[in-house]
């Protein structure tokens, strides 16, 4: 039953045409119309629908038997999902999961036992566990061709699925999580090993990029150092400088 109303709970939250609609707007700003791109944790898969109806080819990721169900029933046909986490290596891994707060499972051990001391993540039990392949960045890009745009939402194993990637790609984004600014700070180190980065973030569902300008690291790691714990998380994007 858990599971269940989990499921409902996201669908609620984050597959309505409110924010479908806005979310597609965002990305016909920053897609052409062709962009390859890749969803890692696509979810209900409201951001890949989005990026299709942008025009883009999306490649979804969605490691959770239950959402990778909903998702082949659901999905159109041209969007491509693969029922696998993205991560450093090609494995199989035990995936925390959420029963009620599915959107929280999470392959990072030390995320599930931080979080239940960290604000905004007391109400959160994982109660289950389950096996799920992994995947990396770079067999993805071997197999389908480099994406011009990557997003990342894994509750906290974000610097993970950039350690399996070797190439800078020009468009990623990644889930930030106030409560855990070390997290964001590992993957901004990590993107700067890929190449030079400019960054602007966005809060929420609807609200667009936070910043007229893409600015540097340094303005980052300023910003980010301003956020309460309690703050709420959005996506980070960081735009490849050439």
């Amino acid at each position: 039953m858990d599971q269940w109303l989990g499921m409902l709970r996201s669908l609620a939250i984050y597959h309505n045409p409110v924010t479908l609609w806005a979310w597609r707007g965002f990305y016909r700003e920053i897609l052409a119309p062709g962009d390859l791109v890749f969803d890692v944790g696509a979810h209900v898969g409201t951001r890949a629908r989005a990026m299709r109806r942008a025009g883009a080819r999306v490649i979804a990721l969605e490691p959770q038997g239950m959402f990778a169900r909903y998702l082949r029933l659901t999905l159109p046909k041209d969007i491509q999902l693969i029922e696998a986490a993205a991560g450093k290596a090609d494995d199989m891994a035990q995936m925390a999961i959420s029963s009620r707060h599915p959107t929280v499972s999470s392959l990072k051990t030390g995320f599930v036992t931080d979080a239940a001391d960290t604000p905004g993540f007391a109400h959160v039990r994982w109660d289950k566990t389950q096996t799920v392949r992994v995947v990396t960045l770079d067999s993805l890009i071997a197999q389908h061709g480099l994406p011009a745009y990557i997003k990342i939402d894994v509750e906290g194993f974000e610097l993970e699925v950039l350690s399996g990637l070797s190439q800078p790609v020009a468009l990623l984004s990644v889930e930030y999580l106030p409560a855990f600014a070390e997290l964001t700070l590992g993957v901004l180190e990590r993107l700067e090993q890929l190449g030079t980065y400019q960054f602007n973030p966005v809060r929420g569902e609807r609200e667009g990029f936070l910043w007229q300008d893409w600015r540097d690291a340094d303005a980052l790691r300023a910003w980010l150092a301003t956020l309460p714990a309690d703050a709420p998380s959005g996506d980070l994007f960081a735009r490849r400088v050439t």
